[in-house]
């Protein structure tokens, strides 16, 4: 019976399919994200159903805005919006897209 990879091993072999790795890099950002914000509500000890109520929502509509699995992106105006409930300004940076894989 052959071992099961572990998931850093079945990730480092997917990295070398160059059409995986350029869909993973352009995920990145928005994983990110998203696992920011999510980690920021609990930071502040809040349940998504809490979020909602801050900010004027449903809470299916902040399990939408931090899911990665949405196929629609969030406004920016929501974002900024969810930020300042919890204490926060956004920043957008640009960065260069050449280096963005070797920071």
């Amino acid at each position: 019976m052959t071992e099961r990879p572990t998931l850093e091993q079945f990730k480092d072999e997917a990295m070398r399919d160059l059409a995986f790795r350029e869909e993973y890099d352009a995920l990145a950002s928005t994983y990110e994200m998203k696992r920011q914000m999510i980690a920021l509500r609990k930071a502040a000890g809040l349940t998504q159903e809490q979020m909602a109520d801050k900010l004027g929502t449903k809470k299916s509509s902040i399990s939408r805005l931090e899911s990665v699995n949405g196929e629609t992106s969030p406004r920016l105006a929501t974002i900024v919006d969810y930020a300042r409930v919890l204490g926060y300004a956004v920043k957008v940076d640009f960065v260069d897209s050449l280096d963005h894989g070797r920071q």
